[in-house]
């Protein structure tokens, strides 16, 4: 349980600090929506599941099922991701960090129902 909740742990930074650049509108993140061509007015709304999900992985702490689920969700999302970067071509570094941080949240979902 404990490799749970370090992943768990690295998750919600990883996602907790990308939606508040979201939400701050963050020139980085800015410039992520234009090389993904999402209209930042989409893009932004980004923030609310990635929210969502660090809270779920927060109380996944307590209750595994929850975090399990919440991780499930950013497994979604991180596939939606990667599809983005694939079809503007990104570069090769962003992909592996995108298919890492899903597949740390893929070994976070099987460890909490594990």
């Amino acid at each position: 349980m404990v490799v749970a909740d370090v992943f768990s742990g690295v998750l919600v930074v990883v996602f907790g600090g990308a939606s508040f650049g979201k939400f701050l509108r963050q020139r980085q993140q800015v410039l992520t929506a234009e090389k993904l061509r999402i209209r930042w007015s989409r893009y932004r709304l980004i923030g609310v599941p990635e929210t969502l999900a660090c809270i779920g992985l927060l109380l996944g702490f307590s209750i595994a099922p929850l975090g399990a689920a919440a991780a499930l969700g950013l497994v979604i999302l991180m596939a939606g991701a990667l599809a983005f970067r694939l079809r503007v071509h990104d570069a090769v570094g962003f992909l592996v960090g995108d298919a890492t941080i899903l597949a740390l949240a893929a070994a976070t979902v099987a460890l909490r129902l594990g």
